[in-house]
């Protein structure tokens, strides 16, 4: 008896699927798109002869309910939402065996052997035990460095296959409109294209080209779809108030990108858009995305987001229903999805369309090659060369907002006073999402200093106060040792690190009542009214700036804090976005000098949190600021300064007018070093357009970005190539079109400092 097509690696995939769902009872096509248990769940640890993990007696009922399951989420997360810890939890040592443990079972045990899928968190890196972390999104984005992140996403992909996953699931897609937003750590940065490019490098990075995925390769799933950053206040999973046209022009574009560079699938955001949460919203899900955009990858729901449609149609059987209708394939951890029969029975839902998620589903499995290769071919886990990674981003990610001009890099002082809450904690500099590390693993910012502090130089340490609360008991033993220092750094901002007595909400956000929860002051549900620091960090600053000793402050944190006390307090105000393990060894190679700032920021510092938005990017009303304050941000995006000076020549436009149909032109640049020192200079390109749109236009509209390496005197010239998507705008039908008008190309170091050279777009000559 021949083996049906669906087990015959030569066929088509698009055959093999049809046969396979042409096989199924509704059951089992119910199955295939729930990813209901928590994967933590699936499994126990053993002790004694027998030691090791076994599976459990719900994992196996939950393969029997359905005689198969579509995708297991988290069976390696760690963390103290799951409780999974080294006591307990799958280390990379048997992450292997325990995956194929799991994928055995529900091959050999179901009717039609069909594998499972396997998916876990990578919002920056593996979040397991033994995962190598990476620097957060945010950090990322400061680098300006898509490159860099692509590598280090191809490493995270193949640490994730080494562990017998499949599937990632990274934040990609959404903006840092609003930093009270306690989630802005996993954003690239605020602006639209800075996170396109991004987006585009992780997919690369993830999955490498084309439909099928060799075995160190993963399929991404790209957080969130669409417009979570929107909303309201910067509170978590509320209302977003967007139009049609902000929608398109801020929050789709990273979404674009990756669809166009062929992401596997997107999870539908938890916000609603037009009164519809986004996973039941059909003209997001299937009239823009599938219909419009031409994706034919997965969507998948947020945790527990179905569950929430029942307040819309009164019980979980419609909820379900109305999520498969909108476009959703498959669901996580809701009572909704596994009632789609029922939908189907009433006639809420058809088999047709239960059909077509059931198809996407089995899609990626093929495309995955599960059905020939289900079990976790033996390789080593690439950690060094990820570590390696990890440092370097989180080097590169490190900006110089403000500087003296003599305190930094450190000349080795004799004596360095390394003070506050976080200046030595490793969890405090890791970010939300990230399992718990083993001991000895990377290095804190006292410990980097002191590993990189040349000979002779004593590094004295005092916490000085609590990262949270208004308690100064710690303060007087800082300022004696700031006062007999030659130089102190300060070690301020925030914390995402979880703690085991935090409280948790089903989908795994951290649960506020009142006050923040014990040390945290970011993270997934821990957003800030206020943007200031604390006002036991501030006593600190001010007690210690107080003593006249020159003072260089470090700001670990997951979003911009507003800041303007530091000015005339520190000498030099360095911003490090949650750097990862490695963290501490980058910002000290920065303070001594032994690597160069090359950060630029990827999102604007507000002055206080009464004037945001700050964004840079807001629509060109010639806004004068407020009575009180200015409008304008503290720091604006793109901004990032170097131990040298820079000097940007006026740009140069190959043509000054170009017709709409071929607008193509190039925009050259001069940029020379003028100081003592090597750089590594981020030359930005904006379009700004001064008449002639269909609708009114932004400030400025980031571009393009090229980084370039200059010795002390020397000079380059940047050309950015100019064409029709360098240019297009959205026209009223929310396509992108190159519009007659008048425009300026704008270069320069930031988005504030810029010179522009104007370009007249003429209509297209109609040919007869």
């Amino acid at each position: 008896m021949s083996a049906p097509l669906y087990r015959d690696a030569a066929a088509p995939v698009a055959d093999r699927v049809r046969d396979l769902l042409s096989r199924m009872t509704l059951t089992e096509k119910v199955g295939q798109v729930n990813q209901r248990m928590y994967g933590w769940d699936a499994y126990e640890r053993t002790a004694g002869a027998q030691e090791g993990h076994r599976l459990t007696d719900a994992f196996r009922a939950e393969v029997a309910a359905f005689d198969g399951m579509g995708a297991l989420y988290g069976l390696q997360r760690a963390d103290p939402w799951s409780g999974v810890t080294f006591a307990d939890g799958i280390t990379a040592a048997d992450a292997a065996r325990v995956a194929d443990s799991v994928q055995r079972h529900v091959v050999s045990h179901t009717r039609l052997g069909i594998p499972v899928l396997l998916v876990e968190e990578v919002p920056h890196g593996h979040q397991a035990l033994d995962g190598t972390v990476l620097p957060v999104n945010l950090a990322v984005g400061a680098t300006w460095d898509p490159d860099l992140y692509e590598a280090a996403a191809a490493g995270a992909a193949a640490e994730l296959r080494a562990r017998g996953a499949h599937v990632a699931l990274v934040p990609a897609l959404d903006l840092v409109r609003d930093p009270r937003w306690g989630r802005a750590e996993e954003c690239f940065g605020e602006d639209p294209y800075l996170a396109a490019r991004f987006t585009q490098a992780l997919v690369r990075g993830m999955q490498g080209h084309g439909t099928s995925y060799a075995p160190d390769r993963a399929a991404v799933v790209l957080k969130h779809f669409a417009g979570q950053g929107a909303t309201v206040g910067g509170r978590n999973s509320a209302a977003t108030e967007l139009g049609p046209r902000e929608l398109h022009e801020i929050h789709l574009v990273a979404a674009r990108a990756g669809v166009r560079a062929g992401a596997a699938g997107v999870m539908a955001a938890y916000n609603e858009f037009d009164g519809l949460p986004c996973a039941a919203n059909r003209e997001l899900l299937t009239g823009l995305l599938r219909e419009r955009w031409g994706f034919t990858g997965l969507v998948m729901a947020d945790g527990c987001a179905l569950d929430r449609l029942v307040r819309l149609t009164g019980d979980p059987v419609s909820a379900g229903a109305l999520a498969l209708n909108a476009g959703t394939d498959l669901s996580l951890w809701d009572g909704c999805f596994p009632r789609l029969a029922e939908a189907v029975e009433r006639g809420l839902a058809s088999e047709h369309a239960l059909d077509a998620a059931v198809a996407r589903v089995l899609t990626l499995k093929f495309q995955l090659g599960l059905f020939e290769r289900p079990y976790v071919v033996e390789a080593p886990q690439p950690q060094a060369r990820q570590a390696e990674l990890s440092e370097r981003l989180a080097r590169e990610s490190i900006v110089l907002l403000s500087h003296d001009g003599a305190t930094l890099p450190l000349a080795a002082p004799p004596r360095i006073a390394v003070i506050g809450p976080n200046a030595d904690s490793l969890p405090q500099q890791l970010g939300d999402y990230t399992a718990p590390q083993r001991p000895g693993t990377g290095l804190t910012v006292l410990d980097g200093i002191r590993a990189v502090a040349p000979p002779g130089v004593e590094v004295t340490y005092a916490r000085g106060c609590d990262l949270v609360g208004g308690d100064q008991g710690g303060i007087a033993d800082a300022v004696a040792l700031a006062a007999g220092a030659d130089t102190a750094v300060l070690v301020l901002g925030g914390s995402s690190a979880r703690e085991a007595d935090t409280r948790f909400d089903s989908n795994g956000a951290a649960i506020v009542a009142s006050g923040a929860p014990a040390g945290m002051t970011c993270g997934e549900g821990v957003d800030l009214a206020e943007l200031s620091l604390p006002s036991g960090q501030l006593a600190l600053l001010d007690a210690v700036a107080a003593t006249g000793t020159p003072v260089v402050v470090v700001l670990v944190q997951g979003r911009p804090h507003a800041v303007p006390e530091l000015a005339g307090r520190a000498r030099a105000v360095l911003s490090a976005w949650y750097p990862g393990p490695w963290g501490g060894r980058a910002l000290a190679d920065v303070l001594f000098g032994r690597a160069e700032p090359v950060g630029r920021l990827p999102v604007s510092v507000p002055r206080s949190a009464a004037q945001l938005p700050v964004f840079y990017n807001a629509k060109d009303h010639g806004y004068r600021g407020y009575v009180d304050q200015p409008a304008t941000a503290l720091h604006a995006f793109g901004h990032g300064l170097s131990y040298t000076t820079v000097e940007y020549g006026e740009p140069r436009l190959s043509r000054t007018k170009a017709s709409v149909g071929d607008p193509a032109l190039t925009c050259t640049v001069t940029v020379r070093n003028t100081g003592a020192r090597a750089v590594r200079e981020t030359v930005q390109l904006y379009v700004r357009r001064l008449a002639g749109s269909g609708s009114w236009p932004r400030v400025r509209e980031l571009r393009g970005f090229a980084r370039v390496d200059l010795d002390p005197g020397e000079s380059a010239d940047v050309a950015f190539v100019v064409e029709a998507d360098t240019l297009a705008s959205l026209d009223r039908a929310t396509e992108y079109v190159v519009e007659p008008g008048e425009i300026l190309l704008e270069t320069g170091p930031s988005s504030d400092r810029t010179q522009g050279a104007r370009l007249t777009l003429t209509p297209a000559v109609a040919h007869p």
